[in-house]
């Protein structure tokens, strides 16, 4: 039987993907993935490259609606958002605020923490000489990385000092930068789809961790399961987690909330993501897959979720 969400006209739908963010490549990757899945359920629609010339050609076009699958800033981060809503244009996910937070990983943290929902500890750093200082106060390993960056873009792990200097400064060409408290665990993250938490999904890197390489390289070695293996209990439990971390931020539509689950079965909150990857080797059509839903199936429902303006 055909889902609902599959016979729904949805007009002409452009797939804005690639931008021009540091995640530009992984866009294009799940932006050609999402057309052709849309394609294949019959949808109208049209791959859009985003350039200063977007709005312009999405109205002279005479688009209904948008896909977004921008990653990274000037497309995740509410600006886009922001300009569709000015034009009157619908569009997938969440809204200015939802999606400016979520990209946003020091105030991601600072509700987590208002909420209780365990996320490692974190400072802001502004020098080399400030990631010293949080070496000292949070110990080592210690992670680096960009406050505004997903992909694992700029993030590095260090074990000692004499690595500071480099990965603060490959941290800071992607602008502000954080340091992480490094919790040593197995990486699960849950998709969100239409307010319900999917399976989880667990990866297994070959490498040091999950970091760029890990994500996207064909011969990386990681490896993912799902169903993810953990007590059913924990799983539920981080099911909640990711609700109400998606919830705080106001994500809406589609997400995906990423954990590390220590020794002891302590689930803590490393980023929430509202617009996630939909490359072959991404991690939210695994957990639909995991409930049933095809490719095709899931990017349909996702745009379905465009036709409700209430964000």
């Amino acid at each position: 039987m055909r889902p609902a969400d599959l016979d729904t006209d949805f007009g002409k739908v452009a797939v804005v993907m690639g931008g021009r963010s540091a995640e530009r490549e992984v866009s294009l990757n799940s932006g050609a993935c999402v057309l052709a899945g849309l394609l294949e359920a019959g949808v109208d629609a049209h791959g859009v490259d985003a350039d200063d010339t977007l709005i312009n050609r999405l109205k002279k076009e005479k688009f209904d609606r948008a896909f977004l699958i921008l990653h990274g800033r000037v497309g995740e981060d509410g600006v886009v958002q922001g300009a569709l809503e000015f034009a009157g244009i619908p569009y997938t996910g969440s809204g200015v605020l939802a999606s400016a937070l979520a990209m946003d990983k020091l105030r991601t943290k600072q509700l987590c923490k208002a909420l209780s929902i365990p996320t490692p500890n974190w400072r802001r750093v502004m020098s080399a000489a400030d990631c010293e200082l949080a070496a000292d106060s949070m110990g080592l390993p210690l992670i680096i990385k960009p406050v505004f960056e997903g992909s694992s873009l700029g993030i590095s792990k260090i074990e000692g000092s004499q690595a500071i200097e480099a990965s603060y400064e490959e941290a800071a060409q992607f602008g502000t930068v954080m340091a992480e408290q490094f919790i040593s665990g197995v990486e699960v993250t849950a998709g969100i789809l239409q307010g319900e938490a999917l399976p989880l999904v667990k990866m297994t890197p070959k490498r040091d961790f999950y970091d760029y390489e890990a994500k996207y390289s064909d011969d990386s070695g990681t490896e993912y399961s799902c169903p993810s293996g953990l007590d059913p209990e924990l799983e539920r439990n981080i099911q909640s987690l990711a609700l109400a971390a998606f919830a705080a931020v106001g994500g809406s539509g589609w997400g995906r909330v990423d954990f590390i689950v220590d020794a002891l079965g302590e689930a803590w909150l490393i980023e929430i993501n509202t617009a996630p990857g939909m490359t072959k080797t991404s991690l939210l059509p695994q957990a639909a897959e995991a409930v049933g839903l095809s490719f095709s199936e899931l990017v349909v429902r996702v745009l379905a979720a465009s036709m409700d303006v209430s964000r």
